[in-house]
């Protein structure tokens, strides 16, 4: 073994369990807040009246505003100096911002008015987001920068994302407890009053990370200013690093293949309830049950416990690139599955899909977060910079982007297919339609991401070179930083 592989073998960065833990718990709350407010959102229409375009701006405005700070966040977080390293006391700034504006913000009451409502709820998402930018995206980095491991990396995303999945597991149960009118009298009063106690968890779990993650200080690192007269400069380097980074083709494939199957997931995710409803049960949403919770909550415990230690198994062996392969050709056979299990009378037969399904959305971020960390080493070898901040709110910016174009394309499906959720019954092949999309779409995105990600290269090997590079650079520059 050549002297470079002995230095590159000692220096694998072996993350102890504990903080792999300690990381996955923030992944909880980053999950968990998004999960929820999807369920609470229904209230708004449902119980509190807002009209539609109301419900769309609520859910198309703050996304646009986090998409915008997310970059700047970045780039905060990458040149901030402290003793407490680059990202911590973000992550405990955010957390509180982010709790506290969530309980605020669902504080609503029907006597206010629509139109207050409206303005008040909008006003507070926005400072949710603020704090939720303050917190995702240098929590985000502090994963990317815990290891310089090609499998470790694997590892750490595997466990955040293990315990992360959780939140998909609890949320679909707030149905259940919103309209039981044993917990509570209506939905608005159930969600001021959930609100404030998701509020107060989530929050402790957001701290998690900031307390007990290591970080070293970066007092006397040579980043750029952070002051006012810095401004300008500091948005020109915001836009250049944009730039540079699509030109990695590496990082650009993870990008738009996530682009694609999350989005063209989060399309039809709306879907389920309304084919479990009408074509499970002939529309009858009482008959229903619990089946719609069943639906995402088997979902979230099949990628919990049977997808992500598979993929991070597979990864270890086979490498990152054919276990994201290999995972997201099974997820078309669970999307094919769905469309001949969704059998009237017999809800209990798409439970056999469900395993096969979640390989798409389970495998992804686990990968995609691991993969990412291996284009940070390119980019250090091309532009002596680490960015974790910077590409970390890239890639989660082509999310957000995706998310709100999804939203919109789910309205759009549902008038091209003529589903009127308000309706007692529904046009004959509204519901074919539904369906048609709801296999369709996933499979025509996972089919473009597998063939955008045929030919990445960042290989176990390669990335393994790019270390061993970086490691020669820093010890050069510690040598000559000894000698002055």
């Amino acid at each position: 073994m050549s002297k470079e592989k002995v230095a590159l073998t000692n220096n694998r960065n072996s993350v102890p369990f504990g903080q792999k833990v300690a990381f996955g718990v923030g992944m909880l709350a980053n999950q968990m807040f998004p999960a929820v407010l999807g369920i609470f959102m229904v209230v708004l229409v449902q119980d509190l009246g807002f009209p539609g375009w109301m419900w769309g701006m609520l859910f198309f405005l703050p996304r646009v505003f986090d998409a915008v700070t997310d970059p700047i966040m970045g780039f905060i977080s990458d040149n901030t100096r402290s003793r407490w390293g680059r990202r911590r006391k973000y992550v405990l700034i955010g957390s509180i911002i982010m709790g506290a504006a969530f309980i605020i913000m669902w504080q609503l009451h029907a006597e206010n008015g629509i139109t207050y409502n409206f303005i008040y709820f909008l006003l507070l998402s926005f400072v949710f987001y603020l704090g939720l930018t303050i917190f995702s995206v240098p929590y985000v980095a502090m994963g990317y920068e815990m290891s310089n491991d090609y499998n470790e990396r694997t590892s750490i995303m595997a466990v955040a994302q293990w315990i992360g999945q959780w939140a998909w597991v609890i949320a679909p149960w707030f149905w259940v407890i919103m309209y039981d009118q044993d917990w509570f009298p209506s939905a608005d009063v159930a969600t001021r009053t959930l609100a404030v106690w998701v509020g107060i968890v989530c929050t402790l779990f957001a701290l998690v990370p900031a307390i007990f993650i290591k970080s070293k200080s970066t007092l006397k690192e040579d980043y750029l200013p952070l002051n006012f007269n810095s401004i300008g400069s500091s948005l020109v380097e915001i836009f250049a690093n944009f730039k540079e980074a699509f030109r990695i083709p590496q990082f650009v494939k993870l990008c738009i293949s996530t682009f694609f199957i999350f989005n063209a997931f989060n399309t039809i995710a709306a879907f389920s309830f309304f084919i479990i409803v009408y074509r499970l049960f002939g529309g009858n949403a009482g008959a229903a049950g619990i089946w719609p919770t069943l639906f995402g909550c088997l979902g979230a415990l099949g990628t919990t416990f049977i997808v992500i230690p598979i993929v991070a198994r597979m990864s270890r062996l086979y490498g990152k690139k054919k276990a994201f392969m290999i995972s997201q050709s099974i997820s078309i056979i669970g999307y094919i599955l769905l469309w001949f299990l969704f059998i009237p009378g017999k809800p209990y037969m798409f439970i056999i899909a469900l395993p096969f399904f979640s390989f798409g959305i389970g495998s992804l971020f686990t990968l995609m977060m691991s993969m990412t960390s291996d284009v940070m080493d390119l980019d250090e070898l091309n532009s002596g910079k680490r960015r974790e901040g910077v590409f970390g709110a890239i890639y989660w910016w082509m999310v957000k982007f995706g998310f709100a174009i999804a939203g919109l394309l789910s309205g759009v499906i549902m008038s091209v297919v003529g589903f009127d959720a308000g309706a007692a019954t529904q046009p004959e092949g509204a519901i074919t339609g539904l369906r048609i999309f709801y296999s369709g779409l996933p499979i025509l995105g996972t089919s473009i991401a597998l063939l955008l990600m045929r030919n990445y290269d960042l290989t176990e090997e390669r990335v393994n070179e790019n270390r061993i590079e970086l490691e020669k650079r820093h010890a050069q520059k510690n040598e000559a930083e000894e000698v002055v």
